[in-house]
């Protein structure tokens, strides 16, 4: 994934391969999150949410291919679940690291180019959270991500854990999608400050 900490000014930061000029993609589709919907206990929505945009997308995966190849029908079916497994762990870990006292919305926003689809996700954070993420994105920049998810999955498996903690969410996503990754935490000028965070994952078409 390459060292790519980048300090923009003292209230921006960059991690990963995260695009900052990113032109509007041919479709796209936003969902806004109230911070009293977007709450851990809700996780259920999350599957919904998720469900929903890779429907939404589906036609047109759909509209790009031949119908008749049985092979395209299959490469629509995987596509279609890998925005769904995607948009799913985004908004998992979103809930997990959202700053519980903040107000502010959050969002999901899908955009779909010609040759691929690029996540977005975007929350509040509150300091602690924001320390143990970095510290996981930091570590994911610095080690191998595909050496990282076999040393995870590996460690889970010998752990009997279950726990939604390690990381692996994302770690999927690179192992199994070949999705590059970023992020841009904002220290935003109110008071008291409001630190977000926002997620970039791009998937090949």
């Amino acid at each position: 994934m390459g060292n790519t900490d980048k300090r923009i000014d003292k209230m921006t930061q960059i991690f990963g391969n995260f695009i900052q000029e990113l032109p509007e993609g041919e479709e796209y589709l936003t969902l806004v999150f109230s911070p009293r919907s977007f709450h851990y206990k809700f996780w259920r929505q999350n599957k919904m949410s998720a469900d929903f945009v890779a429907d939404y997308f589906k036609t047109f995966f759909i509209s790009k291919e031949d119908k008749e190849e049985k092979k395209n029908t299959i490469k629509t079916k995987n596509l279609q679940y890998a925005v769904k497994y995607i948009a799913n762990e985004l908004l998992e870990n979103a809930m997990k690291f959202q700053d519980r006292t903040c107000s502010l919305a959050a969002y999901l926003k899908l955009s779909l180019f010609k040759d691929k689809v690029v996540f977005h996700v975007t929350h509040s954070i509150n300091a602690q959270q924001e320390e143990i993420l970095q510290t996981f994105i930091k570590q994911l920049i610095n080690e191998d991500p595909d050496a990282l998810y076999i040393k995870t999955i590996t460690a889970k498996a010998k752990e009997n854990d279950n726990s939604r903690s390690s990381g692996l969410g994302l770690l999927s996503m690179m192992h199994l999608y070949s999705a590059q990754v970023g992020w841009k935490f904002e220290r935003l000028q109110t008071n008291p400050p409001i630190t977000t965070v926002n997620t970039m994952v791009c998937l090949n078409t």
